[in-house]
């Protein structure tokens, strides 16, 4: 649910537990809430040694700094947004992880191409796009043909409850799929 007041976030767990976080002043940008993030990372996690991150659709960047503050190295984040684009620069300030990040205002499928021929690869990619605007098949499918997915990477994808994710794409099969509320899914992939 989208208010105009401003979501209170913060940091679950790891080296920045506790800290506040900005969400993006906006009707556009629709935040993980705390108690999806938390059920998210001690599915995936619930802490890291290392490892890149990629969080497209990044909106604050609450995901990928939730993966930075559990011990992940390194994290891209982009959003097409201008004023998510300023909040997550705004919390990477906060947090002084600017030697740790890289962050793009651009729309995923450039971002993914752009990534791509930089050879990079992720281990941890989060996808939370607007609800029934993308194909999380089509989203995956395109990290996979531009070979951003490390072997052994867990891809994350927040989706309506209602959507029907599928149950493999290419060499990533779906691992789980969990529900918080009625209206939000979490299924994550291998």
């Amino acid at each position: 649910m989208l208010t105009s007041e401003v979501y209170r976030m913060r940091v679950i767990a790891g080296e920045f537990k506790g800290r506040p976080l900005k969400s993006v002043p906006t009707h556009k940008t629709r935040p993980t809430t705390d108690k999806v993030k938390e059920a998210v990372f001690h599915a995936i996690g619930p802490f890291f040694e290392g490892g890149k991150a990629l969080d497209l659709f990044a909106g604050s960047g609450g995901l990928g700094i939730e993966a930075l503050s559990r011990g992940v190295d390194s994290c891209v984040f982009v959003d097409q947004q201008q004023k998510a684009i300023q909040t997550i620069y705004e919390n990477i300030k906060l947090l002084h992880v600017n030697d740790r990040t890289e962050v793009f205002k651009t729309d995923a499928n450039r971002a993914i191409k752009a990534a791509g021929k930089r050879s990079l690869t992720f281990d941890y990619i989060f996808l939370d796009p607007p609800y029934k605007k993308f194909s999380y098949k089509e989203l995956m499918e395109a990290l996979l043909d531009h070979e951003l997915v490390a072997d052994g990477a867990i891809i994350v994808c927040e989706h309506d409850a209602s959507e029907k994710i599928p149950e493999e794409v290419g060499r990533l099969k779906r691992m789980k799929t969990d529900h918080y509320g009625s209206n939000i899914g979490v299924s994550i992939f291998e």
